[in-house]
Parts: structure tokens; sequence; C-alpha cells
């Protein structure tokens, strides 16, 4: 059962199901006017956004989190979610792992000349069901139109704003020797299902990325009285690289047991293939959490009566040390992890 607040589309019509975006869009006149009107401030309509200013005067109350990311995917649309879907989760899930509740977004929009106003549509529509299923408001943002240089066509810059939500910093130096390992779902959907459409790779499978905002979750668990040390999405470089920075960071090992870390088969079959590590595969709607082991179990039941399912596990534990991170392998032995010299994929977000 979920209390995700219900959202009707409402899709503006385009003066042409075939119209393309052209330079004019970004002039400032008329044809900017028109994509305002007619794509924008429909979709992302709220009192703030309505006030047509250059920027909001918004609400907020306790401490104040802040953050800005921008997505380049290529391809535009993908199975499970598209550039509109992922630059709003995104951003909601970076603040949701500062232990705040998401409040308000800014969108800013690079647009070649050449886009079809039906692509832009359709991602804007994307932008508000996400938006409206993380209970935020998107109140201000910037267009600009700009000549063909190749690539998908399409970049979105979000900026958010969050209440913080918990009295420490969620960071590694505050994550405790006895602490556990929290991860809410398995690993590397994301990057395998961008990756297959990007190449037209056909694996027999309706795998999907895992793109999905997780503040619902994180709040859930603070606001059931989860001691929360540490709040990680694992996003470019994947799980591994994020444990591998938080061990770092906070001076203390990791110690992890590759037999608990969920993954799907489809990644699983599809990594073998192409020689990849999921740990190092991209997911956009995970998150791992630091906290007492004594609270363990609870954490886990939480996310899972949300879930409807068993997808939250503990994986590892937190040992004093010096910012290693080890895993016990499927074959009993033991490698240690560590950051990749560079990317196994082309950039997914």
């Amino acid at each position: 059962m979920s209390d995700t607040p219900s959202f009707t589309p409402s899709c503006p019509i385009p003066n042409s199901r075939n119209e393309l975006i052209t330079l004019a869009h970004g002039g400032g006149g008329s044809k900017t006017q028109s994509l305002l009107d007619n794509v924008f401030r429909p979709l992302f309509s709220n009192d703030y956004l309505n006030q047509s200013h250059d920027g909001a005067v918004v609400p907020t109350r306790n401490q104040s989190a802040f953050t800005t990311d921008s997505y380049v995917v290529e391809p535009l649309f993908f199975p499970g979610g598209d550039i509109g879907s992922l630059s709003v989760n995104g951003t909601v899930n970076d603040l949701a792992m500062c232990g705040a509740q998401p409040l308000y977004l800014s969108a800013s929009f690079i647009i070649q000349e050449g886009l079809p106003l039906n692509d832009l549509i359709r991602i804007a529509q994307s932008m508000a069901n996400a938006a409206a299923a993380a209970r935020v408001k998107i109140v201000t943002g910037d267009t600009k139109v700009i000549e063909q240089h190749g690539g998908a066509g399409l970049m979105i810059n979000t900026a958010g704003v969050g209440s913080v939500e918990v009295e420490t910093e969620l960071t590694p130096r505050s994550v405790e020797a006895g602490d556990v390992i929290l991860l809410s779902g398995d690993v590397g959907r994301h990057g395998i299902a961008v990756m297959a459409k990007r190449e037209g790779l056909d694996f027999q499978t309706d795998l999907e990325s895992d793109c999905a905002g997780v503040a619902k979750e994180t709040l859930e668990l603070i606001r059931n009285g989860i001691d929360l040390h540490c709040l990680r999405d694992p996003t470019r470089g994947g799980l591994a690289s994020i444990l591998v920075e938080i061990a770092r960071d906070g001076g203390f090992d990791i110690q992890m047991d590759e037999m608990s870390v969920p993954v799907h088969d489809a990644v699983r079959g599809a990594a073998e293939i192409l020689g990849l590590d999921p740990l190092y595969i991209p997911c956009e709607g995970r998150f791992v959490a630091f906290l007492p082991e004594a609270q363990a179990s609870r954490a886990v039941r939480l996310l899972n009566a949300i879930y409807g399912s068993p997808r939250a596990k503990i994986i590892g534990s937190v040992k004093e040390g010096t910012g290693i991170v080890s895993l016990q392998t499927q074959i009993g032995s033991v490698r240690a992890l560590d950051l990749l010299s560079g990317e196994q994929l082309p950039r997914i977000c």
C-alpha cells in the first residue's frame, strides 16, 4: 500500500505533432513564451512557480539541505525511466542522503535544436510525475536552446532544497566500529538497462532501471527512531566505490559478504558476458545506511514493509582500521575492493 499522492497527467498539446525545437525557442520571444506556457508551466504548476519571477521565495523549517546535479544520459529514454525522472529522483535522493525531507527543486534545460517537441513534453511529464511522487515542487528554472553538437539533444540541471530531519550529520565521521551496513535493494539495474538500450543489446529480459526516489524510505527510518550514522546512494561508481570512499573518509575498515549483496539474475548474466563487476555498476534508486547492529533487524522490517518484499538486506559491518574494504567472495576467498582508475561504462547519468 502506498501513500503517494495521486497525480493526473495533463499533457499540453504542441502546435504540431512533428514540431522540433529551434534556436528561436531560446531567443526570449514568442517561441520561448510558447515553450514556457505550453510545456513547463502547465506540468510544473504550483504557487511559487506561478509567480513567474526570476527565482522563488520558499518557506523551510529547521536546518536546510541544498544540492545540485546535472544529467546527460544517452539515450534520453531507457527501460524504467528517462532523463526527466532521473533528474528529479537523483536530486531528491541526494537530499535524502542528508537526512532531509526534499521540498523544492529548480530545473534548467539545455536543449539542442532539432529535439522533437513531443520528446520534451514527454520528459517534462515524467519530471512532473516524479516530483509528485516525491512530494516536491519544481519552483524555478531556466531554458537555453543551442545549436546541434551531437549527443542526445538535451541536458538537465536540477538543484534541490530540503528540511533536515536529523540532529547529527550523516557522514563517514559519524560511523562507529560495530555498525552494520544496510542495502535497500539489488544493485546494477540502472547501468545495465541504460547500456543495453544505448548499444542495442538484447539480453532477452524485461530488466528496467531502478530509477526512483528513496526519500520516503529514509524518512521512514528517521521518524521511527533508527539511529542512522551515514547514508549514501550508489550512483556513479556503484556500491563498491561509495563503500571505499566512506571507509577512507571515516578511517575504518568495512567487511562485506558477497553472498549478501542482491544482484538480479539478468544483471549478473549481462555483467558476466561483458566482463563487468556488478558491485561497480551504478544504481539510481538504492541507498546504503550505516546504523547500530542492535537496530538492524527493525530497520530491515520497516523498509521491506514499504516495498512489500524482502529487498533490504544487511551486507556488511564496520571494524576499526585504516580504510580498507574487504569482500568475502562466494567461493570463500577474500579480496580487497578499491576505486577503479576509470569508468566501467560510458556516462549513464
